[in-house]
């Protein structure tokens, strides 16, 4: 421990030390200026407090941007890129409610129970309760929050809400996927509804205009009215582009004409009214004073989808899978305020980390911020020093199993249930275990279809004499050495396998129970006008959410005893309420 000299007594408060660790199970209250010191000082911190623009773009795989292929066509992206810095050891999670919920939280989801899929729009479950957020923190620091986009972390509650987790407005859709045009949203074929919000209500007559360009003007409004000199202002820019509906307007078509396969010609004209949208931004951050004090950071949710228009090639897997495919993202940080510019940088990063590396930017504080499992990356952003980040847990997903154990790589091991869906990334290892998802490298899509001998070039069909054998659940890569997963290493490296099983139940030990519950007819969208809105009453109990805190939810409870037990009213209106509903499922 370092011994702090008398005459530096003053400035103990807000100095410390920056220990660095595979993993943290507390959150590093380092707290950093924008001119690289450490303190706190409150005169000149709020002066050089960036304005903080984070684009978050669904469904963009590694290959479907300019500087990684030059058939997509995204001049605007490519010289942002260029000009700042492009992060390519960048990893985020492979489906869209994970990534959200650790971009939020800077927690893995074993610790926000939300290991398995999505939050389905009829779902009663969201981002829990006692954990603070992002927004949270940055609006305390004196931000002004807004969103502008897909939220997908749950709404069943007004507490979901964005405008209820830290954002002071919130313009965009609640669910996962949204129709471009009409907003139009389902969760099976029986419940639709509209799904379009100006903060907490319904943001009707918007039909026809097309979303990314709706999100896109509402965004620019934004920066038009916010005055940049007088307040710092942190805007999440999160498009519904590149998801599937594929549904791009026909001028951003025609330079794709000469694509024979239609899915990879409109998911490209999608990605190139991104490139549209973010040079609109751009603009108008610099039209309207926010440019030279601002720190815009771009990132994909996860991979790509090849079989509907996107592309991982090289890497191996797709959106929905384990492999770098699913989870290696396109990123990259523009700013003037970067210390070191116009470079790649190959440092591991992760969603996390952008909750601590954010608040510190923005002279926010993380010491309440108990169990963060990000790092504060912005030295290796900006000045190209060393990640403190060594390890990644992709996920832990206990719901999802193989049968049985495939690696004959010595006896079972007796650490870690290998049926279990797991990943694990440790410096240059990367361990999979369970069922990774589809494996295959797909290569771009030249093609009018993906039928026919092309699609097996890659694909391991397996012998009549190995259909008998047990399906395997160990997979065991050097990432650094071989970044498309080609050479499994399980065999011949037993001794890093167990290394990394012995990590994984390590991280087992801290999970949180899954919460995924059932789909709760109330939130059918005929019951509130055919449109998507939250639907629980918000005395109703929070559930069995593992992420809240259980004395939290035990207060909850005693209080709620309390007040009914002295409200004659609160009883009459919640058996009438409760008549409604049993009257409602009866379809009297």
């Amino acid at each position: 421990m370092r011994l702090i000299p008398a005459a530096l007594a003053a400035l103990a408060a807000f100095l410390s030390l920056d220990f660095l660790s595979a993993h943290r199970a507390e959150p590093d209250p380092t707290r950093r200026r924008k001119d690289g010191n450490l303190g706190d000082g409150e005169a000149g911190q709020k002066k050089k407090q960036p304005h903080i623009i984070f684009i978050l773009i669904d469904d963009q795989g590694f290959n479907d941007i300019g500087y990684h292929n030059p058939t997509i066509k995204t001049p605007t992206l490519d010289k942002l890129a260029a000009e700042g810095v492009i992060l390519e050891n960048y990893y985020v999670q492979p489906i869209c409610t994970p990534s959200r919920s650790q971009l939020m939280t800077g927690r893995y989801q074993i610790h926000t129970g939300l290991q398995h899929s999505i939050i389905r729009p009829s779902q009663p479950s969201c981002l829990p309760s006692n954990m603070d957020t992002l927004p949270e923190r940055l609006r305390e620091a004196g931000y002004s929050t807004h969103m502008v986009g897909k939220w997908h972390l749950g709404f069943y509650r007004k507490t979901c809400l964005p405008t209820r987790k830290g954002f002071d407005t919130f313009f965009g859709s609640l669910t996962g996927s949204v129709d471009y045009y009409s907003y139009g949203s389902c969760d099976g074929a029986a419940s639709c509804g509209y799904d379009l919000h100006d903060n907490e209500s319904v943001a009707w007559g918007h039909e026809g205009k097309y979303s990314t360009t709706l999100f896109t003007q509402r965004a620019r409004r934004i920066l038009e009215s916010h005055e940049p000199t007088e307040r710092p202002l942190f805007l999440l820019l999160s498009l519904q582009a590149v998801h599937t509906p594929l549904q791009p307007p026909k001028s951003y078509i025609y330079p794709y004409r000469d694509m024979a396969n239609v899915a990879r010609r409109k998911y490209a004209a999608m990605v190139s009214t991104v490139d549209e949208a973010v040079r609109n931004v751009t603009y108008a951050l610099r039209k309207h004073g926010y440019y030279k004090n601002s720190v815009i950071i771009y990132s994909t949710d996860n991979g790509a989808q090849p079989l509907i228009g996107g592309s991982n090639w090289p890497l191996r897997g797709r959106k929905g899978t384990y492999w770098e495919g699913g989870v290696r993202g396109v990123a990259f940080v523009h700013s003037p305020l970067l210390k070191r510019r116009r470079r790649v940088s190959k440092a591991l990063l992760h969603i996390t980390d952008w909750f601590p590396t954010l608040v510190g930017l923005g002279g926010g504080d993380i010491s309440q911020s108990r169990g963060l499992d990000g790092f504060d990356v912005w030295p290796a952003i900006s000045e190209g020093a060393e990640s403190p980040r060594q390890e990644i847990l992709h996920n832990i997903n206990p719901l999802h199993r193989r049968p049985s154990s495939g690696w004959k790589s010595g006896p079972r091991s007796s650490v870690w249930d290998t049926s279990v869906q797991a990943a694990i990334r440790v410096g240059d290892w990367k361990l999979l275990t369970g069922d990774p998802g589809h494996g295959d490298w797909v290569p771009v899509q030249v093609l009018p279809t993906l039928l026919g001998h092309w699609w097996n070039l890659e694909r391991s069909v397996p012998s009549q004499d190995e259909s008998s054998v047990p399906p395997k659940t160990v997979w065991l890569f050097n990432i650094t050495a071989d970044p498309y997963e080609r050479q499994d290493l399980a065999d011949q490296r037993p001794d890093v396998v167990q290394q990394l099983l012995a990590r994984l139940a390590y991280y087992n030990q801290t999970a949180v129970p899954v919460y995924f519950p059932p789909n709760d007819p109330r939130a059918d969208p005929k019951r509130h006008a055919g449109a998507w809105v939250p639907w629980a009453d918000e005395e109703e109990e929070e559930g069995n959410h593992p992420g809240a805190d259980k004395k939290e939810r035990s207060g909850k409870r005693k209080r709620r005893k309390k007040k009914k037990k002295n409200c004659r009213l609160c009883k009459l209106k919640s058996f009438f309420l409760k008549l409604n509903t049993g009257m409602m499922s009866n379809r009297i």
